[in-house]
């Protein structure tokens, strides 16, 4: 018998693609579940021209998200074996509003950062880009739970239509409205982008674990929020066994995820800002970015360190 054969493959190499199928199919069906509850409560906030019954349908759309979320970890530990080395997360609450940002290497990411953080703090929203309001399912669940849709506006289109001007910030500020009533939590990954070491040495980057963060992003929120968000969740990814896919993660392939919270308090000056008008604080904000971004490198070495591995794979997705 070839070694190469599938009857000499071993039976774990065999469960993976078994295992992530069926969490692909359970996945889909709690989505299908509750896809209608989230429906019936997502017009009732369209159409009730209470604020009340809005804040009260708000809470309900949160929940069924954070149903959705958790049936998800406790499928991850039921059908997987992750030791998951949480740090940081002791003082966390669910009554307080929170920005979190985090590198990206794999869009292992987002489902790790749902299972360490899933009841501790109020449900993630992320700012999406307005074409993902047409992916099917999510879209409308995206909508119906107030991530923010948003339309960047390039430098050239704004030079070509100078009325495009400030639109963005505008629009964000109407987008973050919606979260002054209830406790949210805002996320964005900084780098804008999964790390490779393609994409690291074409920006030249000076870090060795990261791409170069994006300050703009995290100006806006800061600048339409800057009343509620007085708190930002440094949060820190590494995979010692080295990063990892999505899939790879469904399967069971990842064992070992390190999660580190570094919880800082957002300066009182960045805190509803003019970042694109006054350069003094633009400057002064992305050194500040740029100091986390430093510490944040460095807590990755140590990590990899304590961990005994490079973490050095490339992910491939």
């Amino acid at each position: 018998m070839r070694a190469d054969s599938p009857a000499a493959r071993s039976p774990g190499s065999l469960m993976g693609p078994v295992k992530g199928t069926l969490a692909i199919i359970l996945i889909l069906l709690n989505t299908l579940w509750l896809f209608p509850i989230l429906l019936v409560f997502a017009v009732i906030k369209l159409l009730v021209p209470f604020n009340s019954a809005r804040k009260a349908c708000t809470r309900v759309l949160n929940r069924i998200a954070w149903l959705w979320i958790g049936f998800n970890n406790v499928l991850t530990d039921l059908l997987h074996d992750v030791v998951w080395d949480v740090r940081g997360a002791e003082e966390l609450k669910a009554e307080q509003w929170y920005f979190v940002t985090c590198n990206h290497q794999s869009w292992t990411d987002i489902p790790a950062i749902q299972h360490a953080l899933n009841s501790r703090i109020p449900l993630l929203k992320f700012f999406l880009k307005q074409q993902l309001i047409w992916v099917p399912f999510l879209g409308i669940a995206w909508w119906a739970l107030d991530f923010p849709f948003m339309r960047r506006h390039t430098k050239e289109q704004i030079a070509r239509n100078p009325a495009l001007k400030g639109q963005d910030i505008e629009a964000t500020k109407a987008a973050c409205e919606k979260f002054r009533y209830t406790p949210v939590t805002i996320f964005n990954f900084m780098e804008g982008t999964r790390f490779t070491p393609a994409k690291h040495k074409a920006q030249g980057s000076p870090y060795r674990h990261l791409l170069k963060p994006r300050s703009g992003g995290t100006a806006f929120v800061l600048e339409a929020m800057g009343d509620s968000l007085s708190t930002m969740l440094d949060v820190t990814i590494v995979y010692p066994e080295g990063r990892k896919g999505v899939w790879d993660y469904l399967c069971g392939r990842v064992h070992r995820i390190i999660i580190d919270i570094r919880t800082r308090d957002i300066p009182p000056r960045f805190r509803g800002m003019d970042y694109q008008r006054n350069r003094e604080v633009r400057a002064d904000f992305q050194r500040w970015v740029g100091q986390i971004w430093k510490e944040k490198d460095q807590r990755i070495d140590n990590l990899l360190d304590q961990a005994g591995s490079p973490a050095t794979a490339e992910p491939p997705l």
